[in-house]
């Protein structure tokens, strides 16, 4: 065999040739299989001396013609090898050849051939074919990576081509609008042309990164994973040559009548080098090979545009937020890429020194945890490439935007109650992780404008400030987008305005103002009949949401209660209660039918010693003396000059005859002496329902109640599906979230 002073590469000339050389690397695999196959049957026929001997070798002869060519050149070679051998086949021939000549063989080397060349080549062919198949399973996810790259591509063409067609219905809209919808379709208009801008830019940013993936595919990635695959290839050839060497030797020391021909056949196994077969595949195996074409902008069919990015403010204001992330990145994938690198040229290094003989570690073994490291290193340079396409094409197009810029901390965030987006003023739903939110200035958006979010970040806010932050926000995005909440447009008649004062317990709020306020309960049989059916009711609702029943409170004038006479003329009462103490007036007149009932006269006003328990009643105290009253029959008053807390009762007959006392009330029921509503049972005939608090709330309104961990309460209303329930404490009723309950 003629010496070889080059070293051939697969990966610098065979290109894109994954598959005939994953075949050729596989029969070779194979044939360990078939050698060590070959000692085995050869040790039993060793026993039966020389004429079994000479049958073997001439079956192995049969069968390596049968077997040259795929050996030789792969199985579907450019160029036929015609009657010329690779050099590992040639050195098999040569050790056939010498095994025709043995007359005679020995039994103890037929069970040294076992142990000491067989096995060895059943474990080695075993993990080599392991070492390849993770070959070819990262040339498939090689391939699945690129594949989905255009795939992705072709989708963010297709959102781009739909971003242009809804721009131009948005201008077709504008054109059939009438002068009151000429602003608002105009807005729409502008508001999608940004968007296409957006989308635009993005499939720009990823054509361009395809191309650089697909660059590195062809030039990189899949010529490191053939320049792997050689190396296994000579590897086994290499592992090939010392087991057949040791046959050799075993051969040598027990068959010394063999010995001439031993050891021309250990002269011509060092003249096998590796790098022999692999030139010869190479030279049957070239074919013209051209590089796929660069992707280019294609424009969409409706909009025509040409290949320059967006570079107006909305458009600035995402390229900046992409090109900031792409910079953080790649710092540190480069970092990354840099370490894994040397953890690669570490390797091989070792591997050298294992091949010269210094290192006795397991080659095998280092060849996988090579491998490993090359696959890691491949993932994180693509991400790193991607980095950096990412912002050298955003600067090229608009210069280092990021420069200056006061970046959002943003960190994903799952919000358990109603959130707005600061950008968009939409909710954000989802039970999952959907928004984010800034951990320095408390800025909330959905996860698609994360990159719209100008970057304006005024650094950590103590939560006072948040508050006043997110407020200036709120009232600035319904200053820039009038008909964001609701607001009728130009020449419509103004929608019905719905807020807390309306009503006694709301679920509104300062950051939720569009949760709806149902109308009453329905009336139990006893209102049917009451001659108060017929008086007005006061109902708050919204259209199209779910409803929520509530007391709904009577007009503010009911809340003003006349001053006594005594007090009027500047004498003081004997009955004077404390400041902290609760006042009620009577709505009705009650005679007391049992013991610990107290009669009242319609207009008493009285201390109220314990409040409703969710039974329909509580304990007042009079001038005279202390008993039980029906909580429909009370009002409560309140020295403060906010909205008052309701008297809403836990309970569903005190809740329904509240409604209607107060209805009656507010708006008259008719002249002469009111009849009092009927009457709930006495307490303790209704058993109440609590909760306990499982996390610490801070109310955020007066219609919320602020808890502590462990805290319990009455449970009034579960949740009706927006989110919060009712819950009553000291006789008062407010919301909490839902979802910070237990039963108990």
């Amino acid at each position: 065999m003629a010496d070889i002073d080059i070293t051939p590469r697969f990966g610098a000339e065979l290109k894109d040739g994954f598959k005939p050389v994953n075949a050729w690397v596989t029969n070779g695999i194979l044939w360990l299989d078939e050698i060590q196959q070959f000692y085995r049957e050869r040790g039993a026929i060793e026993k039966e001396y020389s004429t079994k001997l000479y049958a073997l070798a001439k079956k192995y002869f049969d069968r390596k013609a049968k077997k040259s060519s795929s050996l030789s050149v792969g199985d579907t070679p450019s160029l036929t090898p015609g009657s010329l051998e690779s050099a590992s086949l040639t050195t098999w021939t040569t050790q056939l050849s010498t095994l025709e000549s043995r007359a005679a063989e020995h039994d103890r080397y037929s069970s040294e051939l076992l142990l000491q060349i067989a096995d060895p080549l059943k474990n080695i062919a075993a993990r080599y074919e392991e070492i390849r198949k993770s070959h070819a399973e990262y040339a498939a996810k090689l391939e699945k990576e690129r594949d989905i790259s255009y795939s992705e591509l072709k989708k963010t063409k297709g959102r781009y081509d739909g971003a242009c067609q809804e721009v131009e219905n948005r201008r077709k809209k504008i054109e059939s609008s009438f002068d009151y919808g000429k602003q608002k379709a105009q807005t729409a208009y502008q508001q999608q042309v940004a968007e296409m801008r957006n989308v635009k830019n993005t499939y720009i940013i990823g054509i361009n990164v395809t191309n650089k993936q697909k660059e590195r595919y062809y030039d990189e990635y899949v010529p490191d994973l053939l320049d792997s695959l050689q190396d296994l290839s000579e590897t086994r050839v290499t592992q090939l040559n010392s087991l057949w060497s040791s046959a050799v030797k075993l051969e040598t020391a027990t068959l010394s009548r063999s010995t001439d021909y031993l050891n021309h056949l250990s002269a011509e196994i060092p003249r096998n080098e590796p790098r022999l077969d692999s030139l010869m595949f190479i030279r049957h195996n070239v074919t013209q090979w051209q590089e796929p074409l660069d992707l280019v902008f294609e424009p969409s069919p409706v909009w025509l545009d040409d290949s320059a990015m967006a570079v107006d403010e909305a458009a600035k204001i995402y390229l900046r937020n992409v090109l900031s992330k792409s910079k953080s990145q790649h710092g540190e994938l480069k970092q990354e890429v840099d370490r894994r690198r040397r953890e690669v040229e570490a390797i091989k290094l070792i591997r050298q020194n294992i091949r010269a003989g210094r290192d006795k570690r397991d080659e095998v073994e280092l060849v996988r945890a090579m491998f490993s490291m090359q696959e890691d290193l491949h993932q994180s340079e693509r991400k790193r490439l991607t980095a950096e396409v990412e912002s050298y094409t955003i600067t090229a197009a608009v210069g280092d935007v990021s420069l200056g810029a006061q970046n959002h901390d943003f960190k994903s965030q799952t919000f358990k109650i109603p959130t707005n987006c600061d950008l968009c003023g939409d909710r954000i739903w989802g039970l999952s992780a959907k928004g984010f939110d800034c951990r320095d200035c408390g800025y909330t958006c959905h996860s698609k404008c994360e990159l719209k979010v100008p970057a304006s970040c005024p650094g950590e806010l103590s939560k006072d400030e948040r508050k006043k932050v997110k407020s200036e926000r709120q009232q600035a995005f319904g200053a820039t987008h009038p008909h964001a909440n609701g607001e009728p447009p130009d020449g419509v008649t103004e929608l019905p305005a719905m807020s807390r004062s309306g009503t006694i317990n709301s679920l509104s709020s300062s950051y939720a103002a569009n949760r709806s306020v149902s109308e009453l309960p329905t009336r139990t049989p006893n209102e049917e009949t009451s001659p108060e059916r017929n008086a007005p009711r006061l109902a708050i609702s919204k259209p199209n949401t779910l409803r929520k029943n509530r007391v709904v409170a009577p007009p503010p004038a009911q809340y003003v209660s006349e001053m006594p006479a005594d007090e009027a003329n500047g004498r003081t009462s004997s009955f004077a209660p404390s400041s902290t103490e609760q006042r009620g007036k009577m709505l009705y007149a009650y005679q007391a039918n049992g013991s610990g009932e107290i009669s009242v006269n319609e207009g008493d006003e009285v201390t109220i010693v314990e409040p409703d328990d969710g039974s329909g009643w509580l304990s007042v105290r009079n001038s005279t003396e202390t008993g039980i009253v029906p909580a429909s029959y009370l009002e409560i008053l309140h020295n403060s000059q906010g909205r008052p807390t309701s008297g809403y009762s836990s309970s569903s007959t005190s809740l329904s005859l509240s409604n209607s006392a107060l209805n009656h009330h507010s708006f008259g029921g008719g002249g002469g002496k009111k009849k009092g509503p009927a009457v709930a049972p006495k307490r303790g005939a209704r058993k109440l329902h609590y909760v306990e608090a499982l996390y610490e709330y801070g109310a955020r309104s007066d219609a919320e109640w602020s808890m502590s961990e462990g805290e319990r309460f009455v449970l009034v209303n579960k949740d009706a599906g927006d989110g919060w329930a009712d819950v009553e404490k000291g006789g008062q009723v407010k919301s909490v979230p839902a979802n910070y309950l237990k039963d108990v």
